[in-house]
């Protein structure tokens, strides 16, 4: 019976991360940020951490919007809170797309301490997020010279 009561105690490690349409406000994420951190509270989970990861090109447009804000949630709770967190994105506006991911089974929630959100810095580069375009992918642009030739 202690067993049942401790296991209960337990819960899994989630993370999600959504867009948002690229003209929003920070006052209206902020919006958006709440009610998610509400629905999470709501429903018996624990809401550790946003991140936001800025304004971002997107490799393909996205609800006909070539950039998107990135944010990441980190939370604990259990699957049947994961779906009424989707259930919801699907209903705002201001959500194009999310993706959500178990990281961990049975973890204590003492363990996990709510942090402060974060802010990255919202440099809208002109690079695909997490495109081919970044820096040493394929190894040809750092054996060549100024002129274009071969160093090798």
């Amino acid at each position: 019976m202690a067993e049942a009561v401790k296991s209960a105690a337990k819960l899994r490690e989630y993370e999600t991360v959504f867009l948002v349409k690229p003209d929003l406000t920070d006052e209206n994420v902020d919006k958006v940020k709440d009610k998610l951190r509400g629905i999470i509270n709501r429903d018996g989970g624990k809401f550790l951490r946003f991140t936001i990861w800025g304004k971002k090109k997107t490799m393909y447009p996205v609800a006909k919007q070539p950039r998107a804000i990135y944010i990441h949630a980190h939370y604990l709770g259990g699957s049947a809170m994961v779906a009424e967190v989707e259930r919801n994105m699907r209903n705002f506006d201001e959500v194009t797309r999310f993706m959500s991911k178990r990281l961990a089974d049975d973890v204590n929630p003492e363990s996990h301490q709510p942090q402060e959100d974060l802010k990255l810095a919202g440099e809208d580069d002109n690079k695909p997020f997490g495109g081919a375009e970044r820096e040493g992918f394929g190894g040809f642009d750092n054996d060549m010279d100024d002129e274009g030739g071969y160093n090798g």
